[in-house]
């Protein structure tokens, strides 16, 4: 896609962090945009003030993207308002979780439907819309570097994310054999000065543990204090969300914000085509 102008964007997780940034960006495009959010009141708060800016094609959307359900009401409401949907951004996520035995099924719940999931229902949703249109589109699924990586994240988060490239991957495959003018991109940030680390904001009554969490230690709470620090340096959204078009523009598969990373991606590929075990990593203090 190289014009966006009078085209119609769906975005999740838009109502903060990179989903509020390429919101703002596919306004500046001229295109309409269709906001989903969990957070229903911040949503409409963002929704509002990007009206007040002259922004007046924008429909918010409140959704729990974990729900196929209301991924469907999602698109149907896009349809409805705007007939068509040309941009689809399955950007929702959140952090948290434990490591590889120690997270609760609710854990694995949580953090896989809002990851994963979510990336399967607007798949499956908004895809054959797409082709029964026949024109022009292009799908962004928002992974993360450390679904490239070895070991940087807690169990969760990281199987969710490598779940991400991999899924974006065989899209990337189904869409060329089906030879249909859609094409696809996986975002996956490095550091990004986001509010992930408040996920648990939103998370569902339901999916909460009736136990609570142990009280972390001392050298906890300074890791995660200084991973705070690191996120509120970390790059500005709105220069995510120029990354990401340059990557539409071009039909990028592979969408990277960072190129420090690159030589652990070939670390990692070198220790599995050789067989060696990788080093031991510190995580951060949310995995």
């Amino acid at each position: 896609m190289q014009d966006f102008a009078g085209k119609v964007a769906v975005i999740t997780g838009a109502a903060s962090g990179i989903g509020l940034a390429l919101t703002e960006k596919c306004l500046d495009e001229g295109m309409q945009v269709v906001m989903a959010d969990i957070e229903e009141q911040v949503l409409d708060k963002a929704a509002e003030k990007l009206r007040e800016r002259g922004h007046n094609s924008i429909l918010a959307v409140p959704t729990d993207v974990a729900v196929l359900e209301q991924i469907e009401a999602l698109c149907q409401k896009t349809i409805d308002q705007f007939g068509e949907v040309h941009l689809l951004f399955n950007n929702a996520g959140v952090g948290g979780g434990g490591n590889s035995w120690q997270a609760t099924n609710k854990d694995w719940e949580w953090v896989m439907g809002v990851n994963l999931f979510s990336v399967i229902h607007g798949l499956r949703v908004f895809v054959p819309q797409m082709i029964s249109q026949g024109n022009s589109c292009h799908i962004v699924n928002t992974a993360s570097v450390a679904g490239l990586l070895d070991g940087v994240a807690n169990a969760s988060y990281a199987v969710t994310k490598h779940g991400v490239v991999a899924l974006t991957e065989i899209l990337f495959r189904d869409l060329g054999q089906e030879n249909v003018p859609i094409s696809c991109s996986v975002l996956c940030p490095g550091i990004i000065n986001t509010n992930i680390l408040t996920s648990h904001r939103n998370r569902p009554a339901d999916l909460t543990n009736q136990q609570p969490d142990p009280s972390p230690s001392a050298e906890q709470e300074n890791a995660r204090s200084q991973f705070a620090a690191l996120m509120q340096q970390g790059m500005p959204t709105s220069q995510v969300a120029d990354i990401v078009f340059k990557g539409i523009r071009e039909e990028t598969l592979y969408i990277q914000t960072h190129d420090s990373f690159n030589q652990a991606i070939l670390d990692r590929a070198q220790n599995i085509t050789t067989a060696t075990n990788p080093p031991l990593r510190n995580l951060t203090p949310d995995e």
